[in-house]
């Protein structure tokens, strides 16, 4: 059994799961440990060479906004199907494991 991993932001947990999928060094959480309250979609979106398309998400926790603080590839290229629908954090979001 792997882990429990969190996504911590302003200390709320945003997303906690034991079936994280590590890719380039983030943990990419499977959509239903996401607490999807927290996230609102943005216009931001951004091309990985192998990878594919992702979308952005800002992170409300209590009034405070952390803009395009975690992304999620919706359709990714064959190579990451992996993790399609994942979501993924940055942006001083805390990652404990």
């Amino acid at each position: 059994m792997n882990p429990l991993v969190k996504a911590i932001w302003k200390g709320a947990v945003i997303a906690e799961s034991d079936a994280t999928i590590m890719v380039e060094g983030n943990h990419y959480f499977p959509p239903e440990a996401v607490k999807m309250e927290y996230l609102t979609p943005t216009e931001t979106t951004s091309v990985c060479p192998w990878k594919g398309r992702c979308r952005y998400f800002t992170i409300t926790v209590g009034g405070e906004r952390n803009i395009d603080a975690a992304w999620s590839y919706t359709d990714p290229k064959p190579a990451a199907g992996e993790i399609a629908g994942y979501v993924a954090f940055w942006k001083n979001v805390e990652i404990v494991d």
